[in-house]
């Protein structure tokens, strides 16, 4: 369910053509949101803040990703010179990469994990897509990915992700016309696959449709007009914001995506969970992050079908005088926040709902693109 198609080379198929891979067309249904946060009125984004003790000062690991030939995004650098516009932390080699941001559709379906390449990412977007499994909107700019995968195909509130980042490269392969031609018609730049074997991959021991995969280098070498680096979208402060100490956040996308982020103070970084179960990469480096954001939206179904078995388009307005209710967190802290936007250029702004601005803490961060009517848990 969900699989947005067979992985294409330089075709598009319709829609009704699309296989699922095994997939069943059962949505899975999620509970109601609840009042899950008993906290002081702050709005809604995901706003995690941990208390500023012995473990704010130390300098965070870094664990080494072969896969990538990158290191782990620190966690919080103190940062002299030109900073990454995507993280806030030390430009590499004090220079700002003349590129654009460059943003990969992996799966995240079961049988597509472990992934590759995701900790060299700045940003990374988990949406849901049909049937209450979601997908990763990985965002590369200052560091890249020797491989990334594995690759998938693009979906409609893809344009409404990434509009904040000026003409950001859109990696996937394969999507249905309407969605196609979404990207066409937005600043967004299209990059299918399909249409470049030669920066493909097919790692050995992957089956299709989850052993396409590429590299972030070898997109941008392909693309060298796109040499405009993003806006920032966030601001950045080693100031730990007022919160509510958290040990972990649940977010039930689905049985297939049961979401736990377990905070670190050793590293002050949350870890990324199934339930109990770490979620790895291919070489065995756990997913984290500084920043967890949790932007509750409003989502609806259609018109589009997706695959053969049924499964429709998921949309959302992420973009267009849009807003709701937010949670940000860092540090080991909850803090209650709202998100709006008015236009597709426009940077996402998560306030408090005092209307104070959110500084995330410097490093990588996850946005959880969670429907309303899924139900977030805190344990404090």
């Amino acid at each position: 369910m969900g699989r947005g198609g067979s992985r294409r080379l330089g075709c598009r198929a319709s829609a009704a053509a699309r296989p699922d891979s095994g997939r069943t067309s059962r949505r899975v249904r999620v509970t109601p949101l609840r009042a899950a946060f008993a906290l002081v009125g702050v709005g809604c984004l995901l706003a995690g803040c941990a208390s500023a003790g012995p473990d704010a000062a130390k300098k965070p690991k870094v664990a080494k990703d072969p896969k990538t030939h990158t290191t782990t995004q620190p966690s919080a650098v103190a940062a002299a010179g030109p900073v990454c516009p995507l993280t806030g932390t030390p430009a590499p080699n004090g220079q700002i990469p003349d590129r654009s941001a460059l943003a990969v559709k992996v799966d995240n379906y079961l049988t597509a994990r472990p992934q590759t390449g995701l900790t060299a990412a700045d940003i990374i977007f988990e949406e849901p897509v049909e049937g209450g499994i979601t997908r990763y909107v990985a965002v590369f700019q200052c560091h890249g990915a020797s491989v990334v995968g594995d690759v998938r195909s693009a979906r409609a509130i893809d344009v409404g992700i990434l509009g904040e980042f000026g003409h950001p490269l859109i990696v996937h392969v394969g999507g249905i016309q309407p969605v196609i031609d979404s990207i066409a018609a937005s600043p967004l730049k299209d990059f299918e696959l399909g249409d470049y074997t030669s920066v493909m991959q097919h790692p050995a021991g992957r089956v299709a449709p989850y052993d396409t995969y590429t590299s972030t280098t070898a997109v941008w070498r392909m693309r060298p007009t796109a040499s405009q680096p993003p806006q920032s979208v966030f601001s950045y402060s080693q100031t730990v914001p007022v919160g509510t100490p958290v040990q972990s956040v649940s977010i039930p996308f689905s049985n297939v995506a049961p979401v736990v982020w377990k905070y670190d103070a050793n590293t002050r970084r949350f870890l990324r969970f199934y339930s109990a179960t770490p979620d790895t990469l291919t070489n065995g480096v756990q997913n984290s992050a500084s920043n967890v954001i949790v932007q509750f939206i409003g989502i609806s179904y259609g018109p589009w079908v997706e695959n053969s078995e049924g499964g429709v388009e998921v949309q959302a307005n992420l973009a267009t005088n849009a807003s709701g209710r937010a949670i940000v967190f860092r540090d080991g802290v909850e803090i209650p926040a709202q998100w709006s936007r008015a236009t597709l250029s426009q940077a996402t702004s998560f306030t408090t709902t005092s209307g104070q601005p959110i500084a995330m803490q410097p490093g990588n961060t996850w946005v959880e693109l969670v429907p309303t009517t899924v139900n977030v848990t805190t344990e404090p």
